[in-house]
């Protein structure tokens, strides 16, 4: 395949076509309303407003107020990242991973349990609690774990970002999704619980047989690694000084496991997000190096090391968020949002709860935001659903599987190019991998859109 340019290049390049089409697509706006706290749109109020084409100006300033529009998640990247720094200068990662890679060795089924079940744990906490930017905190413990047992970062990234994604596609009780594309368009708060149980249980049985797949394939030939090139390094480090399990390494990964219930609690019942997570793993990296009797200089030189090791993450984030507000700046999303909502009115139930699917799938390309969708698009294809004759909870769904599944793979997602900068796969590598995966996921739920107008189980 040939090499795709730098992510930032990318980036820059998609920034450049939205501002193209801020030239092409007329503006329009829908009115607005406010409904449960939230500003959501008024069904039939769409009305082309005066035009408001980008010009160059913004290619060079989108960056910038992307940055400032998403300073949150990127000090929230900076933090996270100076934090696993201050860990990793008390070598008790190292040393765990050692042992883990010991205990790999000595029982060979160890992989096959224990990757599935990680998986699992995620795909868990995606589904319920919407876990997606978190997974950039796990990134930088999977992959070294991968590296460990002679895996490429692909797997370091799929364990935890496909996890949460594919329960985040299959979400049970996602409040960022479900929660509010269920309110908005009046339906019980989470009900329809039991069949999304199931559109869970399927998504990550494919993901997890999926990922299981590559796991074995390059374990037995790592030759057939799309980075083959990495396990090739990975396979020179064998000779690594081994490092001891002392007590106080031990006392660290304590706080650190103790730390990762304490960000499920806070997250499922007292609403943590961005300032709160980093908080927290911030005193986990002090506690963790003041317990090893590190120096105050070294400690402080391991949080620069982590940091500045998340710069290109960070700019990622960036230029994905400048991206949109460009879009939105241009006043085109409104207009593609009542286009294709066009198309979609008049179609028979089975061809128009798939083109619901597909056009909230495309439509994630421009708006990679649970949330920022459901309110942007329910209160359209909540009543829109009324006039086809197909349940609310239907038109709920095929939102929850549009911005959930393309999620994966789209490359105006922070989180999605940010979790591949990190891990340093180049995003053609990734699609490459990614897409008979998507493909396989997104044929499921086509399927799984129909029993609601089949079997009126809703």
């Amino acid at each position: 395949m040939k090499k795709l340019p730098d992510t930032l290049v990318i980036a820059s390049s998609i920034l450049l076509l939205f501002i193209g089409l801020t030239w092409i697509i007329p503006s329009g706006e829908y009115s607005r309303e406010l409904l449960n706290g939230r500003n959501v749109l008024v069904p039939g109020s769409y009305q082309e407003v005066q035009s408001s084409p980008q010009g160059l100006s913004a290619f060079f300033e989108a960056p910038l107020k992307g940055f400032i529009s998403a300073a949150e998640i990127i000090a929230f990247i900076f933090i996270v990242g100076g934090a696993f720094g201050m860990m990793n200068t008390t070598g008790a990662i190292e040393a765990g991973l050692q042992k883990l890679v010991s205990f790999s060795n000595k029982h060979a089924l160890y992989k096959q349990i224990i990757i599935p079940l990680i998986i699992v744990v995620f795909s868990i906490a995606g589904a319920t609690f919407g876990m997606s930017e978190e997974v950039l905190v796990f990134i930088l413990i999977t992959i070294p774990m991968a590296n460990a047992m002679k895996l490429d970062p692909i797997v370091g990234v799929a364990i935890p970002f496909v996890g949460a994604g594919v329960g985040f596609a299959g979400a049970i009780s996602n409040p960022f999704t479900i929660g509010i594309a269920q309110g908005i368009a009046e339906v019980p708060l989470f009900s329809g619980w039991e069949y999304r149980i199931f559109i869970w249980f399927i998504f990550t049985t494919i993901g997890v047989v999926y990922i299981m797949r590559y796991v074995n394939l390059i374990s037995s030939d790592p030759q057939k690694s799309l980075m083959k090139s990495h396990i090739s390094d990975q396979m020179k480090l064998d000779n690594t000084k081994e490092i001891p399990f002392t007590i106080r390494r031990s006392l660290v990964l304590i706080i650190f496991a103790l730390g990762i219930i304490m960000l499920v609690v806070g997250v499922a019942k007292y609403a943590w997000y961005m300032i709160e997570i980093g908080a927290l793993f911030f005193g986990i990296g002090v506690i963790s190096a003041l317990i090893c009797g590190i120096h105050v200089d070294e400690i402080s030189n391991g949080f620069v090391k982590g940091a500045k090791e998340m710069m290109t993450a960070a700019l990622v984030v960036a230029f994905c968020k400048g991206i949109l507000i460009v879009a939105s700046d241009g006043k085109i999303i409104d207009t593609v949002l009542h286009g294709i909502a066009g198309v979609v009115n008049g179609l028979p139930k089975v061809a128009s709860v798939e083109a619901m699917f597909l056009f909230q799938s495309a439509l994630n390309t421009f708006l990679p935001s649970g949330s920022g969708q459901a309110a942007l698009t329910m209160p359209i294809m909540a009543p829109l659903s009324d006039l086809l004759g197909i349940s609310r909870q239907s038109a709920v769904l095929a939102f929850q599987f549009g911005d959930g599944l393309t999620n994966l793979i789209i490359p105006t997602s922070g989180v999605t190019m940010g979790v591949l900068s990190i891990a340093k796969i180049p995003y053609e590598v990734w699609v490459k991998w990614m897409g008979p995966l998507l493909a396989i996921l997104m044929f499921a739920a086509a399927l799984l859109l129909l029993g609601p107008v089949y079997f009126n189980i809703w």
